[in-house]
């Protein structure tokens, strides 16, 4: 029986892909706020109204917005700026949202009194908001 050709140790094979992953620069940066205290439904109508924005543009409408949802999603998008430029060497004017996300995190659930001894579950809503931020330059379009 022929000897079969020697294949490659698994950590070789991690250790080039550490590498490989290394060598590619870096062009977003993202940012989680996790637990907030706001229904998903509520946040979700602010966070659409900066996604695809430029970061400047995100902060006028987060900042001139009267929701309290406005006022989470301006910290986390402020994170991801921040871990952008420091984490990445990002350069802050080039940047955009290019997702902004609200999943539900989990409910408290809390009894509620109703009449004739009879009770109902009120559900408090949590929230995880992400904002993922890029380089307009790095990631082109091929419709542009």
């Amino acid at each position: 029986m022929p000897q079969a050709e020697q294949r490659k140790k698994r950590s070789a094979f991690h250790k080039a892909r550490k590498e490989a992953e290394a060598a590619t620069p870096v062009t977003s940066a993202k940012a989680v706020a996790r637990y907030s205290r706001i229904s998903p439904r509520k946040a979700r109508s602010v966070v659409n109204a900066i996604r695809n924005k430029n970061v400047g543009d995100a902060f006028q409408i987060l900042e001139f917005s009267p929701k309290k949802a406005s006022r989470l999603v301006y910290k986390v998008l402020r994170s991801a700026v921040a871990n952008a430029e420091n984490n990445f060497g990002l350069n802050v004017d080039n940047l955009y949202v290019v997702s902004a996300v609200v999943d539900d995190g989990p409910r408290m659930k809390r009894l509620w009194p109703r009449g004739r001894g009879r009770a109902d579950i009120q559900q408090k809503r949590f929230s995880h908001i992400t904002v993922v931020v890029a380089n307009r330059e790095e990631t082109s379009n091929p419709q542009e």
